[in-house]
């Protein structure tokens, strides 16, 4: 039976509200076969989440979804969405591309090999993740690969969705599960982008020993510098809970107003499209709060607050399961569930079973490796106190001042001129025939070289954002690409540019 005598947080009611106070770390006994089924019901609920929220994910952006629009769920969605829509499941073979990872080599592994590996893998990737993989495929090793400086994405979602396993591999050892997320997390993010799957990771750890949700959230919290936007935007979410606790629509709105505003992605600035880390962080956490313990409020509220609505619910999921088990997920949402538990995850060897399995057996083997106990029947973890990681800011002194359209196809030379600090180009490669072919484009900046960029049509090896540059001094500049081999099977579609200044633009009325 788990101790809960000697956990690492307590909660006492002041005026009504939950507040979590710090204790000195101690020690959480729990059985073996409680753990196990924490675990199963992390990894379970995750994929249920994700089925659920499939058919709304970016359909409803910077908008939420109304209470009379029914989301279906029913007996049979699952194995259907596993046979039509495996590419669905990113969020889950993410992850388990780094869990066989850590099979294979150990628990030491560095993030070379974490990213070599889903660098390799053939699965289609977008965002901060794509970024990184043609940077490493292209030399750039981590953790520059997911630098904002190398990669416009770095403030993207794409590791917040991927940092289950650390969390659900560190029961109660939330530092440790920070460590793995520096190895993994660096390969695609930086700043915010990191922080949401730090965050991510640290509610799993501590949803291992706690009942508590409010407290989860808090105690994780503290992994992640104050100082950052990613704190700030989760500590008001938190605070306004408290302040309207029946009411998650007004929290909606007071995101919306304070936090909507995406800076950093290409494609979401002067967008409603938002795939930033700590807005779509809020909405998982909403999810949580205002779910109240409830797998049907969780999935249902981090599923209408919107934007990316399948990956949040199966966060929100993932993590409630962690603290109430496999067990206690009700039958309604499992309906499904054992006919597709023993399937592989396309492109992968692993099946939820198995996930079940090697995270099971990567927590005792971190348990014993962090001071813990791991008897017959129990194990006893040695608890930690949260500690902040290191300050990150990407994008300082940048600010969207002007979204152009270019919509042309670059055959050999164009140019555009601009008044600013940075700029990202949006757009992509394309073959026209079945051969895949490779671009080389020479990008100049006020006359000077700065890059051949290489634009592969593979999709797989793309340039998700095939031209930026950043930290420029405050002047006009001119920009001219090249192409050095032009083809006729092939094209370069260039759609528009965001460009930056080092003030922000505010509008009078």
């Amino acid at each position: 039976m788990k101790s809960l005598t000697n956990m690492a947080f307590f909660c006492v009611i002041i005026f009504g509200l939950i507040s979590c106070q710090p204790k000195q770390p101690g020690t959480y006994t729990i059985t073996k076969e409680e753990l196990q089924d924490k675990i199963k019901g992390a990894w379970a609920a995750q994929t249920i989440g994700v089925t659920f929220g499939s058919p709304v994910e970016f359909q409803y952006k910077g908008t939420m979804i109304q209470d009379y629009q029914i989301i279906p769920w029913y007996d049979g969605y699952l194995k259907e969405t596993y046979a039509n829509r495996p590419g669905l499941y990113d969020d889950i073979y993410m992850d388990l591309t780094f869990v066989q990872v850590l099979e294979d080599e150990g628990l030491d592994t560095p993030a070379e090999s974490f990213a070599n590996a889903f660098t390799r893998a053939e699965y289609n990737l977008w965002f901060a993740n794509q970024t990184a993989r043609y940077n490493v495929l292209h030399g750039i090793a981590p953790p520059q690969s997911g630098h904002w400086l190398n990669n416009p994405c770095a403030d993207d979602i794409d590791f917040q969705i991927e940092a289950d396993f650390a969390g659900i591999m560190c029961p109660g050892m939330v530092n440790t599960a920070a460590e793995i997320c520096d190895r993994v997390g660096h390969i695609m993010n930086y700043g915010d982008g990191w922080y949401g799957g730090v965050y991510v990771a640290a509610m799993y750890s501590l949803a291992f020993v706690s009942d508590d949700i409010n407290c989860v959230v808090e105690e994780a919290l503290k992994v992640i510098p104050a100082e950052s936007k990613f704190a700030q935007c989760i500590s008001d979410v938190i605070r306004w809970h408290k302040e309207n606790p029946g009411d998650w629509k007004k929290t909606w709105f007071e995101v919306q107003r304070k936090w909507s505003e995406d800076i950093g992605s290409p494609l979401g600035v002067f967008n409603a499209f938002n795939i930033d880390a700590k807005i779509n962080a809020a909405w998982v956490l909403m999810g949580l709060l205002y779910g109240d313990g409830d797998f049907t409020r969780t999935y249902e509220i981090s599923t209408r607050c919107g934007d990316d609505a399948d990956c949040n619910p199966a966060t929100a999921g993932g993590i409630l399961a962690a603290i109430k088990g496999y067990k206690n997920i009700p039958e309604f949402w499992k309906k499904g569930l054992a006919d597709v538990e023993p399937i592989d995850f396309k492109y992968t060897t692993i099946s939820l079973n198995d996930a079940y399995d090697l995270s099971f057996k990567h927590a005792l083997e971190l348990i014993k490796r962090n001071g813990g106990e791991v008897s017959d029947d129990e194990v006893t973890i040695r608890l930690q106190k949260p500690q902040p990681v290191l300050l990150e800011i990407a994008f300082e002194g940048h600010y969207p001042i002007e979204k152009r359209k270019l919509d042309e196809n670059l055959t050999k030379e164009t140019s555009f001129k601009f008044e600013g600090i940075g700029f990202a180009v949006n757009g992509e490669a394309n073959k026209k025939g079945k051969e895949d072919y490779t671009f080389e484009v020479e990008m100049y900046i006020d006359g000077e070289l700065v890059e051949t960029a290489k634009l592969p049509t593979k999709f797989t090896h793309r340039r998700f954002t095939p031209f930026w540059k950043y930290q420029l001094p405050m002047a006009e500049h001119e920009v001219r690409l090249k192409v050095l081999n032009p083809a006729n099977t092939a094209c370069i579609h260039l759609s528009d540019v965001v460009i930056y200044g080092d003030k922000p633009v505010k509008v009078a009325y």
